[in-house]
């Protein structure tokens, strides 16, 4: 089964001209999922192509804005593209107060239903689930209370005595805005593709605990322990313009390393 990863932004709070907040696109099963949505994902959407009619589901990490504002600028154009298939949004429940009244004001002749699930961040537990596809929360270590996602894939298989079992194939973990953590590696073990923020340099690393944020060899660290596949990292800092500095201090540590930039494609 084929997999795909898209970037749609890959920078931290402060926007620069080359990079937007946090973004992507999860697509397993011939399923589009949303994960995360900083201002500037529509545009980067929009230059893509993206078909926002197999689009179903987004999954919002926390609620700083660099992964949230972008959210009612794309349910209001969805609204004006007349779509009237429902979106389902996954996360805690303050988005739901917030963003509300927003729809109600500027969305409130859209033909279609938002409705929200209510996610609780400091839990692991299974949040959406198909006949091919499940997610679950992956509880992480930041500012505002916060969660990454685990991806899933399974197929089932019949045997010839008429009974079947479900194998997973593809797993795919997204860790956004989180210090450093060693409590998700037993659960992200052995993932084919791990994405982790790399906001800071080691030579930040004091910032970096501040802010309870990672670095580019903190981001190494875990996918070394949990003997992941790949590594992409991201969420970068402004303050840094070489985003190759990242590689070069995460590569010693896991080799096998990324780094994710708008348009970006990853096969998962």
């Amino acid at each position: 089964m084929s997999g795909k990863l898209t970037i749609l932004g890959c920078g931290s709070a402060k926007p620069t001209k080359n990079t937007s907040p946090s973004g992507q696109l999860v697509e397993l099963s011939d399923k589009t999922f949303l994960v995360d949505c900083g201002e500037g994902v529509v545009l980067t959407m929009q230059k893509l192509g993206t078909h926002t009619s197999r689009l179903y589901n987004i999954f919002i990490s926390h609620l700083h804005g660099d992964h949230c504002f972008g959210l009612i600028g794309l349910l209001t154009t969805l609204g004006m593209l007349k779509r009237t298939q429902p979106m389902h949004i996954y996360a805690q429940p303050d988005l739901e107060k917030l963003l509300q009244p927003l729809l109600d004001y500027h969305a409130n002749d859209r033909q279609y239903d938002i409705i929200f699930h209510h996610i609780n961040p400091r839990k692991h537990e299974v949040i959406y689930e198909d006949r091919t596809v499940s997610v679950e929360t992956l509880p992480l270590k930041h500012g505002v209370p916060t969660c990454g996602f685990l991806f899933k894939e399974t197929h089932r298989i019949k045997y010839e005595d008429g009974t079947f079992e479900h194998v997973t194939s593809k797993r795919y973990a997204y860790c956004s805005d989180t210090m450093y953590s060693e409590k998700i590696v037993p659960i992200i073990e052995g993932v084919e593709t791990l994405y982790h923020e790399a906001t800071f340099l080691e030579s930040m690393a004091a910032r970096s605990k501040e802010v309870k944020h990672s670095t580019a060899a903190d981001a190494a660290k875990i996918a070394s322990q949990a003997k992941v596949g790949k590594l992409i990292l991201g969420h970068y800092s402004a303050r840094v313009e070489d985003h190759s500095l990242f590689l070069e201090e995460a590569k010693p540590i896991f080799e096998n390393t990324f780094l994710a930039e708008e348009n970006n494609v990853f096969d998962l």
